[in-house]
């Protein structure tokens, strides 16, 4: 295998990890460049993909750029629209802090994203400034207007500065857009189903029994087979190491409503605290993905599906629910011998962030660069192992840190939450010096890339949640108020942007 890629690679499963995977394998290793290999993605018909509402990062815009692709060609297909941050309701119930946004940050943020900054600085060190980031960012703004991120191009050709957004989409017609395109650049599909694996006398994947009689041999296998490792964890034995201690979350249910056809699309993604979890609300172009996020530990089945019924109100009046159960956690090594899991193969941190495609995508990057690194060896699995592992922990981090700061008082659920003590010690500092009104910056860079999550975010999560003293003395001069904000960016992006369900018509005619 050295000096050129594996002759072929055999990816399990489908859906959005194994066509993602494909496709970025095949514009890497399959041009001119490399000695081409073969790329086989082997689904089986047995399963198949829940189409629910899913939002990303803005990952995924650099996820298509790589592969060429423009919005016009792919977001109509996959009923996408535009994502310019996530709304969190009823999470604090801090006065002025109830609801807060995660934006995606716009290099227009600049002036009142610094008063921001500022303001959270003066606040958590007992002086009574605004800081809730909902009020100071232009994500929060277009989202409130139903705008879209993307400015439209200037008259005379001037540079403009750039918005960062995201995007929501169907999952299943994603998955179907991401395959014809794979297979457009060469990749091999086979429908069949995995009987039984053979390894070879080192501990390789050598082939796989199929239903069909088949035996299907690679040099190179990725388990992108959801929850069920079949490779990693069946085949291969990898642990797998549970998040429950400390993200109680462990069930979920969909459940679509219709979008009202004369109202403007809304560009956030709307994550609503209810009694023993959250709910989403995604917006398609076709209509609203929606669903519940739930401990089986302190609710039933059936009292999560009556409670997101009750939210939804009419609209979900007949609407089928679909219930999902989540492994939570991840494998100890993501890559062993040769094979590489992907997806939820290789784990789930629960879809609050929506940063299942983000860790596909940067599992991807890594094994694609060190896998070259060393002549397209194995020489750079445990340095990928502790890369991978590093960025779950991040997030993991950042997402525990919702449930941890939440100051509700309204069920067990989210009692439990706030009084446990399984953070890890990195979580514990960061809230110790923001609680301490130490020097956050210095403890932020500490902690460096394993953080994950930039500055903005950790700042935006800890002020949006009203993580503040009790007790504030005034302020000793005159700061930006949150309505002075929001007034300020409203006004920009009532001039600048173009509305959201205008933009998805003219991507749809383009």
């Amino acid at each position: 295998m050295s000096g050129q890629p594996p002759a072929h690679i055999v990816i399990v499963g489908g859906g959005t990890a194994g066509w993602m995977a494909a496709n970025l394998l095949a514009r890497r290793w399959g041009g001119p460049q490399r000695p081409r290999c073969k790329i086989s993605v082997l689904e089986s018909a047995e399963i198949g993909i829940i189409g629910v509402g899913e939002g990303s990062t803005p990952f995924l815009r650099q996820f298509f750029q790589l592969l060429g692709v423009a919005e016009h060609e792919w977001m109509p297909a996959c009923n996408a629209t535009y994502k310019s941050g996530i709304r969190f309701p009823d999470w604090s119930t801090v006065p002025g802090y109830e609801s807060y946004v995660h934006p995606f940050f716009n290099e227009q943020d600049r002036v009142t994203g610094t008063e921001f900054f500022l303001n959270a600085c003066l606040r958590r060190r007992g002086a009574a400034a605004d800081a809730n980031p909902q009020d100071f960012f232009i994500a929060a703004a277009l989202a409130r207007a139903c705008k879209a991120p993307v400015l439209p191009p200037d008259p005379q050709g001037r540079p403009q500065l750039q918005t960062d957004y995201a995007y929501h989409f169907d999952a299943a017609l994603l998955g179907q857009f991401l395959r014809r395109h794979a297979l457009s650049l060469g990749v091999v599909h086979k429908v069949d189903t995995v009987l039984g694996v053979q390894l070879a006398e080192n501990g390789d994947i050598a082939s796989l029994q199929l239903q069909g009689g088949a035996q299907l041999a690679g040099d190179f296998f990725i388990d992108c087979s959801g929850f069920k490792g079949l490779l990693i964890n069946e085949a291969l034995g990898e642990p797998f190491i549970s998040y429950k201690d400390n993200l109680f979350n462990d069930r979920a249910i969909a459940l679509p409503t219709a979008l009202n056809p004369a109202a403007d699309i809304p560009s956030e993604t709307v994550s609503r605290a209810l009694r023993h979890g959250w709910a989403w609300q995604i917006p398609l172009s076709s209509r609203y993905g929606n669903g519940y996020v739930y401990a089986s530990d302190f609710v039933s089945d059936e009292e999560a599906e009556l409670e997101l019924r009750r939210l939804l109100g009419p609209a979900a009046e007949h609407s089928e629910a679909r219930r999902l159960k989540m492994r939570v956690g991840r494998v100890e090594r993501h890559w062993r011998n040769n094979c590489l899991a992907l997806g939820l193969s290789q784990g789930f941190i629960e879809p609050l962030e929506a940063t299942a495609l983000m860790l596909i995508q940067l599992s991807l990057f890594n094994f694609m660069e060190l896998f070259e690194r060393a002549g397209f060896g194995r020489q750079q699995q445990g340095l990928f192992n502790q890369r991978i592992n590093k960025m779950f922990e991040g997030v993991r981090d950042y997402v525990v840190a919702h449930y941890h700061l939440n100051t509700r008082r309204d069920s067990d659920y989210w009692r439990a939450n706030r009084a446990h003590h399984h953070i890890s010690n990195r979580l514990a500092s960061i809230l110790e010096v923001w609680d301490g009104g130490g020097d956050f910056e210095a403890e932020l860079s500490r902690h460096g890339d394993a953080l994950m999550y930039l500055r903005p975010s950790w700042y935006c999560l800890l002020a949006g949640m009203g993580r503040f003293p009790a007790e504030l003395r005034p302020l000793d001069r005159p700061r930006l108020s949150g309505a002075q904000a929001r007034a300020a960016t409203e006004a920009l992006v009532r001039e600048q942007f173009p509305s959201h369900r205008q933009q998805l018509v003219a991507l749809a005619e383009a």
